[in-house]
């Protein structure tokens, strides 16, 4: 089984590559390792993946030398041309696909990055499964899709027509896209809406990898909206869980679906969406308390009111993964963060 998993430079990418290689699947993984935040991270999770970071070429395939079964070509999914060839050369059998322009607020003064990565580059990815007539695309979306959406917790049954940023906008767009590959192709697809992710080798552009690191350096942290937001936080280990799981099970055409009362999350195609997240909401300044504990100092806050952009609450609603794949997350907060502070004075040793 051939498996082409995109943004594998990044964090999420970065795990699953390996967890799909440990089971012997043959992966290929893509990113372009852009600057949107430190690209020594980058060539630090690749590394560790058993990669020879200085063998990298443009568009050119090198193999780990952890895993021999999992390949890395620097490519940018945009580059219609490349995506091309790389799936008529591959022929993959299903694709996770993860790489995409991230940041809520990066989205706000940076918008036509959104444009050419999550849409243009997600309708290339799009066109390579249809052309090798895939068996399952599994894709990141996002819990910011719920936007003004005010029903906690989010179900993928209600509607999100609301985002607040363009990324959000761009991930919804996604889904939408999806479905009509799926309905014109009859091409199984899978949204995943991802709940906030953290663990090591997290992304630095994050509040919890800030917040570490300037707890640490005695560095004062902004804290909006008084702490009181609430995020679904989810540990690393617990999605790569998740999205294992639903690779290997494509989605279905949903036989009830009722084009009179249409359900957002199925479709008459074989087209689904679920949240994957904690279910568990944590206050933003329970999170920090967390992180206080694990490096053993205390947070100077700055406290700020809300930005613009950002939701009050995360709350995932599970029930359609829980139902579907058994899926359960395991790790609470303080293991998390416990584990995500051990890395960070190792990484950066401090």
């Amino acid at each position: 089984m051939k498996i082409l998993v995109t943004g594998t430079a990044g964090f999420i990418g970065f795990y699953v590559a390996q967890k799909l290689a440990e089971l012997q699947y043959e992966v290929v993984g893509v990113d372009s390792i852009n600057n949107y935040y430190d690209i020594n991270l980058k060539y630090g999770r690749l590394q560790a993946a058993g990669f020879d970071t200085g063998e990298l070429k443009d568009n050119q395939p090198v193999c780990s030398k952890i895993y021999p079964n999992y390949c890395f070509i620097k490519l940018d999914i945009a580059d219609r041309v490349q995506m091309e060839h790389l799936f008529a050369n591959y022929q993959f059998d299903m694709v996770c696909h993860l790489a995409a322009q991230a940041g809520v607020r990066y989205s706000i003064t940076n918008p036509h990055d959104y444009a050419l990565s999550n849409l243009s580059g997600f309708l290339n990815i799009l066109e390579g499964c249809r052309s090798v007539q895939i068996r399952h695309l599994v894709y990141a979306s996002s819990s910011s899709v719920y936007g003004l959406n005010g029903n906690a917790p989010f179900s993928v049954h209600h509607r999100a027509d609301h985002p607040v940023s363009l990324y959000a906008a761009s991930k919804k767009s996604n889904e939408m896209m999806a479905h009509s590959y799926s309905h014109l192709y009859q091409m199984p697809t899978t949204g995943l809406r991802f709940f906030t992710v953290y663990g090591p080798w997290g992304r630095p552009d994050m509040a919890y990898f800030k917040f570490a690191d300037a707890i640490i350096n005695n560095q004062p942290i902004d804290v909006y909206n008084n702490g009181e937001m609430q995020r679904d936080f989810t540990y690393i280990d617990d999605i790569v869980q998740g999205i294992i799981k639903v690779l290997a099970k494509p989605a279905e055409a949903n036989a009830n679906w009722d084009r009179l009362h249409p359900d957002s999350a199925t479709s008459s195609a074989p087209y689904r969406l679920y949240n994957i997240g904690n279910s568990s909401p944590v206050t933003l300044i329970n999170f920090i308390e967390a992180l206080e504990s694990a490096i053993g100092k205390k947070a100077i806050k700055n406290m700020l009111p809300m930005q613009a952009g950002d939701v009050l609450s995360t709350d995932a609603d599970m029930t359609d993964l829980e139902q579907d794949f058994n899926y359960q997350p395991k790790t609470d907060i303080k293991e998390g963060i416990s584990k995500f502070v051990h890395w960070f004075r190792e990484y950066y040793q401090i």
